[in-house]
């Protein structure tokens, strides 16, 4: 048993989905998550277990109203998709092909994927055609995750695109960055996942373009609309952080070796570990706590609550943080802002700030 497995314990690995995935380049920095991710570890079993479940989950309302409209853009065969595209890439043709991956079954979904792949990168006599429900596969640190997009990809002409399909609003043009950010995220790993494949087939994996397709209802109706969006930046951030996992061993020094994530279940598979020790062992582990991660990570209200324990300054976020200049801690901000503290060496300029804006604050409130 290698050290990775010790830390999960005898539960199985738990899979990475898209949404996982796309999280580590959300908060590349935070070692706990890397390491985690790279064990296997049921972050959301662990949080629970924790008592500080995520706070994440759709309700029914909104799990329907998004299949519904994803039905709408995908029916006929993607028909309202074809007419999206041809208005966003200008498609010079009438008709395109269409293959439902998902009905040879799904024990040979991935199998059938890449041939499918491979025979229009091969074959590129231009033909249009959209795969629906094809099957990716991606290695994280060593473990072969499989990702299951609802999404489809667009093939013309030798080329690839992913195809991202959201419910969220687009009002006037625009939607909330926010939702775009981690759309932008989530497509950034499937354009990985195809890159990753045509390169495994003897294929050029710049064939696969960084500009997505997403799609999302427009003006408070169904009617679906489209954009492109740029992921190289997610993409960068993806490979670093992916190549990270792969070095976990760094992260693995200086920690004690009894050190274990494990849940200790019972026969049922009920975990019988007390929560603080448990909590104990996480702890010894740094995270780098950010809001953010109130939307991406499972442990998100465990770290929340170990930082404001702490009084870190995590808290207000990464511009803020990276603004105090290596001030940590609540109170030594505050001890800088009021006088109280002297600036060590090289604090001389961020206490300078504090005290500025403090002097402000006291005029403002006065």
């Amino acid at each position: 048993m290698n050290r990775l497995e010790e830390l999960r314990g005898p539960m199985p690995s738990h899979p990475h989905d898209a949404r996982a995935i796309a999280a580590l380049a959300a908060n590349p920095g935070c070692a706990r998550r890397a390491l985690m991710d790279a064990a296997g570890v049921d972050k959301d079993r662990v949080a629970r277990h924790l008592g500080f479940p995520a706070p994440f989950g759709q309700s029914q309302f909104a799990i329907t109203r998004g299949n519904v409209f994803e039905a709408l853009v995908k029916e006929n065969g993607c028909a309202e998709l074809l007419r999206l595209l041809r208005e966003l890439l200008g498609l010079p043709i009438a008709q395109v092909g269409y293959q439902d991956v998902e009905s040879v079954g799904s024990h040979l979904r991935h199998s059938h994927t890449r041939a499918l792949i491979d025979r229009a990168a091969r074959e590129d006599d231009g033909t249009a055609v959209f795969y629906d429900h094809p099957l990716f596969s991606l290695e994280i640190a060593g473990h072969t995750s499989y990702l299951e997009p609802d999404v489809v990809a667009f093939q013309i002409g030798g080329r690839f695109r992913i195809v991202e399909i959201k419910s969220f609003g687009l009002i006037d043009g625009q939607a909330e960055p926010e939702k775009v950010a981690a759309a932008a995220r989530q497509a950034a790993v499937y354009v990985l996942a195809l890159r990753t494949l045509m390169a495994d087939l003897g294929h050029d994996p710049e064939r696969v373009s960084h500009d997505v397709v997403l799609v999302c209802p427009e003006n408070f109706a169904n009617r679906p609309a489209a954009a492109l969006v740029d992921v190289r930046k997610q993409l960068a951030v993806l490979k670093r952080q992916l190549a990270r996992m792969t070095r976990v061993d760094r992260l693995l020094e200086g920690l004690p070796r009894d050190l274990t994530f494990d849940l200790v279940p019972d026969p049922d598979g009920v975990p019988t570990r007390p929560a603080d020790e448990l909590a104990g062992a996480l702890r010894q582990v740094p995270a780098r706590y950010a809001p953010d991660c109130l939307s991406t990570c499972d442990m998100c209200m465990f770290c929340r609550d170990e930082a404001r324990c702490d009084g870190s300054t995590d808290l207000l976020g990464r511009q803020i943080r990276d603004q105090l200049g290596g001030v940590s801690r609540m109170t030594e901000a505050l001890g800088l802002a009021e006088g109280t503290l002297e600036p060590a060496e090289g604090q001389e300029e961020i206490a300078r700030l504090l005290r500025l804006a403090d002097r402000l604050r006291e005029e403002a409130l006065n």
